[in-house]
């Protein structure tokens, strides 16, 4: 039987290369973004890579979390793999105020922890009730509590909380074969990585399908980049 795969921000980079990557692996994959014209436009693209479907989401927006899982829920039976990948890089350098850093603190944790928790509260039930199922959230070097920075603070303490999502849901299947990570691809070039990264999204990428098609007995609760052990 054909796997389904979600991919949250998947409309461009890393989100779009993964994919790309699942479909080239005979995975039926839902691509999510927040703009439904450019989502159509990719979902035709996409078709000559394999079997493709769009669904407009916005990670931010828990009513659009919900939307998106209930028309999930309506077309599939069965969930198998949902990539965690849509995110925001909010921090300004020109920040003159603790207003202004605490907006981009709520901004930054709506989208790269609360919606993927979200998500994850609502397709989890669907992978135990199917005892079998990959979750990644794409997280960062940069939210490691063992080398934490003090730039970008609203991007590096999301992604501390995107990983304390990682660890709890795990501490909930851990006896079973859903397997949980959050994975760092790197410094990548794509639109927030900036042109002077010096990884390919292909290379930030591999990272994410490695846990997204783990085999039984893979690692789990864990942090990776390039399939090697992080420090969280």
């Amino acid at each position: 039987m054909t796997q389904i795969a979600v991919v949250t921000g998947s409309l461009k980079g890393l989100g779009y290369e993964t994919a790309k990557g699942l479909l080239s692996q005979g995975y039926k994959v839902v691509i999510t973004g927040r703009d439904e014209e450019r989502g159509r436009v990719v979902e035709k693209e996409m078709k000559s890579f394999g079997d493709v479907s769009f669904i407009a989401l916005d990670v931010s927006n828990p009513s659009s979390v919900d939307e998106f899982a209930a028309k999930i829920l309506k077309n599939y039976e069965s969930i198998d793999v949902l990539v965690n990948n849509a995110g925001i890089f909010p921090d300004r350098e020109d920040i003159k105020s603790s207003g202004e850093l605490s907006q981009e603190m709520i901004k930054a944790y709506t989208t790269n922890a609360v919606g993927p928790m979200l998500l994850i509260q609502k397709i989890l039930p669907v992978m135990q009730r199917q005892k079998h199922g990959r979750i990644v959230n794409v997280s960062s070097g940069m939210g490691q509590l063992s080398h934490m920075g003090s730039a970008s603070p609203a991007y590096r303490m999301s992604k501390v909380a995107l990983n304390g999502v990682t660890r709890y849901f795990y501490a909930t299947v851990k006896d079973s074969d859903i397997l949980i990570n959050s994975v760092c691809p790197g410094w990548v070039k794509t639109d927030m990585g900036g042109a002077s990264a010096p990884r390919t999204i292909e290379q930030g990428a591999s990272g994410i399908l490695w846990a997204a098609t783990l085999p039984k007995g893979g690692p789990n609760g864990g942090f990776f980049r390039d399939g090697k052990a992080l420090e969280f």
